[in-house]
């Protein structure tokens, strides 16, 4: 393992430690200034003041005594100074001892080397709740294309364009 990805391991485990201490100002230094973080509702937060203000309400509300708890699941470098980097973790409330599934999330991260060393600059987190895709010949794909010549039929919906 690199020293590059050992130093976005401990800061993305710096991360989760900031919100198991529910300490907002901890857990806004693991991003840059401009970052961009959008939360698993779909809610962004552009710059780090944002997001921390955000943090600091749920660390003293709704996730009081929360934890969060996660992995690295991968890092790829871009540039020397640029990583993408996959993880999952998920909120651990006072009241459990093991974690709902339906609480996993993934993060994508983009972490950045500054002169404080490295940062995320953005976040997107979602659920994870895979979602199987119906075959061609399934009875929901059947359905949709039905409703689709349906639609077509009446003048309604997406015209088709051709090229």
């Amino acid at each position: 393992m690199s020293t590059d990805d050992q130093a976005i391991i401990t800061l993305f485990d710096r991360l989760m430690q900031a919100w198991t201490d529910n300490d907002a100002v901890a857990y806004g230094s693991c991003f840059t200034e401009d970052s961009d973080y959008v939360s698993y509702d779909g809610t962004r937060a552009v710059g780090r003041a944002p997001m921390q203000h955000a943090h600091d309400q749920l660390f003293r509300g709704v996730l009081a005594g929360s934890a969060l708890v996660g992995e690295v699941e991968s890092i790829r470098h871009v540039t020397p100074d640029v990583a993408i980097v996959h993880g999952t973790a998920s909120v651990l409330m006072p009241w459990r001892s093991t974690l709902p599934k339906r609480r996993r999330s993934r993060q994508t991260l983009v972490a950045v080397r500054t002169p404080d060393g490295w940062r995320f600059t953005a976040l997107h987190n979602g659920r994870i709740r895979p979602v199987g895709i119906p075959a061609p010949d399934s009875v929901p794909s059947r359905m949709s294309q039905a409703m689709g010549r349906f639609a077509r039929g009446l003048g309604l919906g997406r015209r088709a364009t051709t090229a």
